[in-house]
């Protein structure tokens, strides 16, 4: 059964960084893209950054610059490494991808930025 782990969120201040982690497990992930998407209250869930399996990338405007997606194969592991965060970042923050025409999501994890 597949499944997705992410840990690394938390309470930061403004122009703080924080490093998210995505730990998949019950197959192999290597040949797929993997997601970071964030839902802040309110707010439809929205793509933060993606990666393929070959390590192209994609991010959302309001992140480029600011946060770096990257991947660990070896490890089925995915990463959001978040930089200068604001306020507006403040959101759950989910790992997902697709299997076999399956999407498959985490639990999430909790990013609040505040001072």
């Amino acid at each position: 059964q597949v499944q997705l782990v992410e840990s690394g969120g938390g309470l930061v201040q403004p122009g703080g960084a924080l490093r998210l982690l995505c730990a998949a497990s019950g197959s192999a992930f290597s040949t797929n893209t993997m997601d970071w998407y964030r839902q802040a209250p309110g707010n439809q869930r929205e793509l933060v950054a993606a990666i393929t399996g070959v390590g192209s990338t994609h991010y959302a405007d309001s992140v480029k610059g600011r946060f770096t997606i990257s991947r660990d194969n070896a490890k089925n592991s995915v990463y959001l490494q978040m930089n200068s965060l604001e306020p507006e970042d403040t959101a759950v923050y989910y790992c997902h991808t697709i299997k076999q025409f399956h999407n498959y999501w985490g639990q999430g994890t909790q990013v609040t930025v505040s001072s």
